[in-house]
């Protein structure tokens, strides 16, 4: 059985982190495993506490699962601070980890930062050159490329200064006002764009980490990028589109809408 291993941090309300990334892989037919970055007491209407992992129990954590059971695919979320960062990249480099999808967690919606700008100058030159893709949003996608987005034009030419700047690929995603929910993908001089359809659901929480485990997922069961890609689109519009409502805030997918089977019942 193929394996995935995500790297981020616990969402104690289950839609978004470790939680949202173990359902999505395991929907997705292969085997998570885990390293937690920190713990967060949040539910559906906002976060209340957090409380940092230290990098040495990070290491360990990572050591544990190289060493046993060793993933076909790498899923990191959200990291605040620079000596996880550092640490997440020793080991991926230590351990000759592939299929690395990194979701560069910086800036919210808002366009309020997320992380310190050690933290970024870390993420950006520690570990964002380690990633076969990356997924930013708007936001985060105009950090990255230092640059304004405003139209699908914008979105293209920062999805190229990104993948030459850093040596990867990236899927600039949607939204934000823009373009709907059509992501690009820009890998290797070239481009593809995602259609999708905007689904009218409020309950939206932890759709990022979603994705990006989605694609984790398929790379770490062999297929190309580009399918993964739209197999994890896929995916997510079947979360959505179950209507989950949850909580009295922003509530999550239903990660799980296409579990059948004695058990589930």
């Amino acid at each position: 059985m193929k394996t995935a291993l995500t790297i981020a941090g616990s969402d104690s309300g289950g839609g978004a982190g470790i939680q949202a990334d173990i359902k999505t892989m395991t929907m997705n037919g292969v085997f998570a495993t885990c390293a937690i970055t920190a713990l967060t007491a949040q539910n559906t209407l906002g976060v209340t506490g957090i409380m940092d992992v230290s990098a040495e129990f990070l290491a360990k954590e990572l050591d544990a699962v190289f060493t046993d059971i060793p993933p076909d695919a790498v899923k990191i979320g959200m990291v605040s601070a620079t000596s996880i960062i550092e640490t997440i990249a020793e080991k991926l480099i230590e351990y000759k980890a592939k299929n690395i999808v990194l979701d560069p967690v910086m800036v919210a919606t808002s366009g309020a930062k997320l992380i310190s700008d050690d933290a970024i100058y870390a993420l950006t030159e520690k570990l964002i050159p380690l990633a076969t893709l990356i997924t930013p949003n708007i936001p985060e996608a105009e950090v990255l490329a230092d640059m304004k987005i405003t139209s699908v034009e914008d979105m293209l030419s920062a999805s190229k200064i990104i993948s030459e700047k850093y040596s990867c690929a990236v899927l600039c995603k949607g939204g934000h006002s823009l373009n709907d929910s059509n992501d690009l993908l820009y890998s290797a001089g070239n481009y593809k764009w995602f259609n999708g359809k905007r689904i009218d659901n409020p309950n939206t929480h932890g759709t990022g980490c979603t994705l990006s485990s989605a694609i984790a997922s398929n790379l770490a069961k062999g297929y190309d990028l580009e399918t993964s890609i739209q197999r994890a689109k896929d995916y997510i519009s079947g979360a959505l589109n179950a209507m989950l409502d949850l909580g009295a805030g922003s509530g999550p997918m239903k990660h799980n809408f296409n579990l059948t089977g004695e058990f589930s019942k």
